[in-house]
């Protein structure tokens, strides 16, 4: 097997660990460089300009895609900036390669059509990367619904925020594509997680209204507070659920808190913790999980990725799932750019 990492960044330079970690020798692993950085990003997200990403992990690369795709890959691996990611994985799957695409699916509407008519009618595999979709936590919060132990739900709360300068403590945080509007940066679209796994629970929204913006002093060009609500639908009524997220909390939070008219359930998952609150139970269920590896969640999102490659099944998030936690993103983007509640049903649909 050949695979094709476009991008050596931190998240491409995590997966060619992973894929060496899981595959070992067996896999010819290339990639194509815009930059051709070479130094060695550490799990820890330091940088160690003593080693080499390439000679480290046995990477041949290469200085255009075209010249890379000349060597004929199974799979490639989008791990570019937001703003590239359709045109990179069109000519990928046009050259043969099933897909493993980096969230967000982009940061524009542009040819996301175009990308899901080319992988259905070539029958690519494609799946998009939302770890957090495997994270026990999160698991245990859908069973807990799908068990109706919440009764009725009445409200939906998540909120994210982390320091933006203390992401990658190895380049200048204005540098990165996070911070970039050209790149596709924006915290709506960097911290997307929350908007694909509210998709997968509830569906698509019917309307979001949001607020939000440059309202720091870092030295970015794009929003970094944005607050949320979207109108969900659930039991064929109306679910509000709250969304806010920043680039400014430190330490870092990442927590939900969903409301039924029978319970609570909280979940943190900065201390991968979930607390069940039932009107039947005089102390709360409180279930924490010890000894947790972050890389954990990109390692099951790999194997399970590889497992639908080698089968031909549709992956856990496909495509069509990264066009439309993108929609929900771009509706909030155009109601803080407007100031106006926009309805979903105005920005397509991925189906």
């Amino acid at each position: 097997m050949r695979i094709l990492l476009v991008g050596l960044g931190g998240i491409g330079q995590r997966h060619a660990r992973n894929l060496r970690a899981v595959l070992g020798q067996n896999v010819d692993l290339i990639a194509y460089r815009a930059r051709g950085l070479s130094a060695l990003i550490t799990p820890m997200l330091s940088l160690d300009k003593t080693r080499d990403i390439q000679e480290e992990h046995n990477i041949r690369g290469f200085d255009t895609l075209e010249s890379a795709l000349s060597e004929a890959p199974d799979i490639a691996f989008v791990c570019n900036p937001s703003s590239m990611h359709i045109d990179t994985a069109l000519k990928c799957a046009q050259a043969g390669c099933d897909l493993f695409i980096e969230k967000p699916l982009s940061n524009s509407w542009r040819d996301v059509d175009r990308l899901i008519d080319c992988v259905v009618s070539n029958r690519r595999v494609a799946m998009v990367g939302y770890q957090f979709r495997f994270h026990p936590c999160m698991q245990r919060l859908r069973a807990i619904l799908d068990d109706g132990l919440l009764g009725h739900l009445l409200a939906v709360r998540a909120m994210i925020g982390e320091f933006l300068p203390a992401w990658h403590r190895y380049e200048d945080y204005r540098t990165i594509y996070a911070a970039r509007s050209e790149l596709g940066g924006g915290v709506i679209l960097s911290q997307i997680h929350e908007l694909d796994y509210l998709y997968f629970l509830f569906g698509v929204p019917r309307s979001v209204f949001a607020l939000g913006g440059h309202w720091s002093n870092l030295e970015i060009d794009v929003e970094d507070t944005a607050s949320m609500l979207l109108e969900c639908t659930m039991e064929g009524r109306a679910l509000p659920v709250h969304v806010q997220l920043d680039y400014l909390q430190y330490p870092p939070m990442r927590r939900w808190e969903i409301v039924g008219d029978n319970g609570k359930l909280m979940v943190d998952l900065v201390t991968n913790e979930t607390t069940l609150y039932t009107n039947n139970l005089a102390e709360p269920e409180r279930t924490r999980i010890e000894h947790f590896e972050r890389n954990q969640l990109f390692l099951d999102e790999l194997k399970h990725f590889l497992e639908c490659v080698e089968t031909r099944q549709q992956p856990m998030v496909t495509v069509q799932d990264g066009a439309e936690s993108l929609r929900i993103a771009l509706a909030a983007k155009e109601s803080i750019a407007t100031r106006q509640l926009v309805k979903l049903e105005q920005l397509g649909s991925a189906a």
